[in-house]
């Protein structure tokens, strides 16, 4: 596909928002449904139109079928409109408080950024505890640090609503240090599956460390054992560097149960409670070296595994 052709595509895609993008790319009819069932619409508008792109290519997609996909986005799908964003945000920061800052930037990848320093009505803004945000526009997602004035969190939320055009926030239980980490997680840019893997075929004795003096049966069941733990390992983290997370919480919640009757947590109505935290300066990478390194069996708990596929490092186990 030319170029000129795959750039018009582009423009095309991020032009279309979320919301509308399978409804105009199944009415256009050029992809099949396969491919259509393949794309991935929780990325972001560049990754995504990237796929879209590769699509096209593989049928050879011409001009004729890009101006009728623009026809059908119509004229009144704008692009982003930054100014205006800003704009609203930062009006409607400074009617409900009078002493706030705002600042932006726009930076790579698509995203904006900005500071907030918090006053109260009475206070000047502390300009030493700012909220930081990153929003990236046209996607559902917006990541913000934490806010000293726990008064402000509303306010903040509701100003991202109006200038994002979006009705509603949903929090993720997700939290991290490292902004690249969460965006490579929301925005599902690695994928946790790991297919077409020949774990066999990659593996030597030599590289298992193992001494060739010794029984033959016995490097032969070693090499076995390594060899499913690191396909089991493969198989739910990947052979890809993990995104980095610190923590992840478990709360438990869950009701005395026994055979045996009386006794004081038999009468008890309450749940029993418990908190269960994991912490590490790379705590998926951890994870990841526990069963290689002998200090876990294979597989791993899916409470462990599923933290990147369900975008969440805090969970609340309930009996069902």
């Amino acid at each position: 596909m030319d170029e000129n052709v795959a750039e018009f595509l582009r423009r095309i895609i991020l032009k279309i928002p979320l919301c509308e993008m399978k409804t105009i790319l199944e009415a256009w009819d050029f992809l099949s449904e396969d491919q259509l069932q393949s794309i991935n619409l929780k990325q972001r508008k560049e990754f995504l139109a990237q796929e879209v792109i590769l699509l096209c290519e593989d049928k050879c997609a011409s001009l004729d079928d890009m101006a009728l996909l623009d026809l059908m986005c119509g004229n009144d799908v704008d692009l982003f409109d930054m100014e205006q964003f800003q704009s609203s945000f930062k009006r409607i920061l400074q009617r409900a408080l009078k002493n706030v800052t705002v600042s932006f930037r726009v930076y790579e990848k698509n995203s904006v950024w900005i500071r907030v320093a918090w006053g109260t009505q009475y206070s000047q803004p502390n300009q030493y505890k700012p909220t930081f945000v990153v929003y990236y526009p046209q996607t559902p997602y917006v990541f913000i640090s934490s806010c000293y004035l726990k008064s402000t969190v509303p306010l903040l939320h509701q100003a991202l609503k109006v200038a994002s055009k979006h009705h509603q926030m949903a929090q993720l239980d997700l939290r991290s240090r490292h902004l690249d980490s969460l965006t490579a997680i929301v925005f599902n840019e690695y994928d946790q599956t790991f297919e077409n893997y020949n774990s066999t075929a990659s593996w030597r004795e030599g590289s298992l460390g193992l001494k060739t003096d010794l029984d033959s049966k016995i490097i032969h069941e070693n090499t076995e054992e390594k060899v499913r733990i690191h396909r089991a390992t493969q198989e739910a983290f990947g052979a890809y560097p993990q995104p980095q997370l610190e923590f992840a919480q478990y709360k438990l919640e869950t009701k005395f149960k026994s055979d045996v009757g009386g006794g004081i947590l038999a009468d008890r109505k309450e749940p029993l409670r418990c908190l269960v935290k994991f912490s590490s300066p790379h705590l998926l990478e951890a994870l990841k070296s526990l069963a290689p390194a002998g200090i876990a069996d294979t597989p791993l708990s899916p409470l462990l595994t599923c933290i990147p596929s369900k975008k969440m490092n805090y969970f609340k186990i309930r009996d069902k």
